[in-house]
């Protein structure tokens, strides 16, 4: 027989009249019943808009480094003045992260995302008029940090992991991560042709306005459970979650690896461009690496989504880190050439994004799924430490001593360090007691 809505709201009122005044029984149990069967989007549509979006978002972000020299020059910075406004943008990332994290799981990622499309498209236009160093750090820095936040991973993991079944999950998130390499193989080009036919100025400008497409990809990733007439049943409170998973050993030992892939990814992807062009390689070599290291993270990124299905994660992931020391240490010590650029590209490719994917599902399979963004959001502020100093450092040190060696030395050494804590998580589903939950009016 079907049971319809107006059964259930019947059953539930006559619950209510037989149970002790303020019980709270007939809210838990009405949740239950109208919640059981949650509607989603679909699979195919969750995929496509996250993977527009993360195209244009992580791929404009890719293409920062090919803007130093130029700007540096036209402007009269030192490379420290652009290294400082790009390290403040990933600690703003960080910091707002958290923010985004909690309001997508709370209001839904749609207006979130859209927030953030803005922000972009207005620290874009900063980036190009800005003539002073505090005011390119605020947009090139702060607007675009916020923007981030608000257009990348963890907004996007959070609704994956709610509308995707939680046996395709790890799948999902690397072909999200696979996009979003496919946005910076696809980007740098256009970028460094933009800077070329435009100008470093009219390019940001291009870019702005470009970004703007996410705002109609976002109203399609607006989910029905945030609609307000049907409210997601929560187990937990925000603070409850943030202090169970900061107490927890595995979430502050993937913490601590993605402080280090923070560091790594953001030091070569900013520095780069300009450490070739130091030891006498042309422009062009730097842009074909950083598109070489798009176009092997799409394959990275996807292969580490499909592993983190079959193999423990913790394992994939120190493998990635111990094969980024030695990718690096290999680095320096043949001689520099176009060839070994592109060799080296290659394989930092593979290992450039294949981190995300496995770590939010390593956190989503230990957390569950109600606070994804929210934690994964912690996780990836320690990723943004690390960028801070990753890109910060390399300017930093390198106007104090003429050479990027120091910041070289740092990435080997943590990349061993990042193996090692990764081998000691654990990723059982954690045993919760049930969490109190207030009745209607109390």
């Amino acid at each position: 027989m079907r049971v319809g809505r107006k059964t259930v709201y019947i059953h539930s009122f006559l619950a209510l009249r037989r149970q002790p005044a303020g019980s709270g029984w007939c809210q838990i149990d009405y949740h239950r019943q109208m919640n059981s069967s949650p509607k989603t989007l679909s699979t195919n549509q969750v995929l496509l808009c996250s993977a527009c979006i993360l195209t244009l978002s992580m791929g404009i972000r890719h293409g920062f480094g090919l803007w130093l020299q130029p700007m540096t020059q036209s402007q009269g910075w030192t490379r420290e003045t652009f290294a400082f406004a790009i390290a403040t943008q990933n600690l703003a990332w960080g910091v707002f992260g958290i923010f985004a994290g909690m309001a997508s799981d709370r209001f839904g990622a749609f207006r979130v995302i859209v927030t953030g499309a803005l922000c972009y498209a207005l620290g874009l236009l900063g980036m190009a008029h800005a003539s002073t160093p505090l005011q390119f750090t605020i947009s090139a820095g702060v607007l675009i940090g916020m923007a981030q936040a608000g257009t990348t991973f963890a907004v996007i993991y959070g609704v994956i992991g709610r509308n995707v079944p939680a046996e395709r999950r790890s799948w999902a998130m690397g072909i999200t991560a696979a996009a979003a390499s496919f946005g910076q193989f696809l980007m740098v080009p256009v970028e460094s042709f933009l800077i070329e036919r435009l100008g470093w100025q009219q390019a940001l400008t291009a870019l702005g306005l470009a970004v703007l497409v996410v705002v109609p990809l976002a109203r399609l990733l607006r989910e029905p459970g945030f609609a307000g007439d049907a409210p997601t049943r929560r187990d937990q409170s925000i603070w409850q979650a943030v202090q169970e998973s900061l107490r927890h050993r595995s979430f502050q030992l993937l913490m601590a690896g993605f402080f280090v892939c923070g560091f790594q990814v953001v030091f070569i992807a900013v520095h780069m461009p300009s450490y070739l062009k130091d030891h006498g390689l042309s422009p062009q070599v730097a842009s074909y690496a950083l598109a070489l290291i798009a176009l092997f993270n799409i394959v990275g990124s996807y292969g580490a989504g499909i592993l983190g299905q079959r193999m423990p994660k913790k394992n994939i992931l120190a493998v990635i880190y111990l094969a980024r020391a030695a990718a690096i240490a290999l680095f320096l010590l043949v001689p520099l050439s176009p060839a070994s650029v592109y060799v080296f590209a290659s394989v930092m490719g593979l290992l450039w994004l294949s981190t995300v994917p496995v770590t939010n599902a390593a956190v989503a399979q230990i957390f569950g799924v109600a606070h994804l963004s929210m934690l994964s959001s912690f996780v990836f502020f320690s990723h943004q430490i690390g960028s801070f100093l990753g890109v910060w450092l390399g300017g930093y040190l390198y106007d104090k001593t003429g050479s990027y060696d120091v910041v070289w030395y740092m990435a080997i050494a943590l990349g061993i360090f990042a193996a090692l804590v990764n081998l000691q998580v654990k990723e059982t589903a954690i045993e919760r007691q049930a969490q109190p939950l207030r009745a209607v009016g109390a």
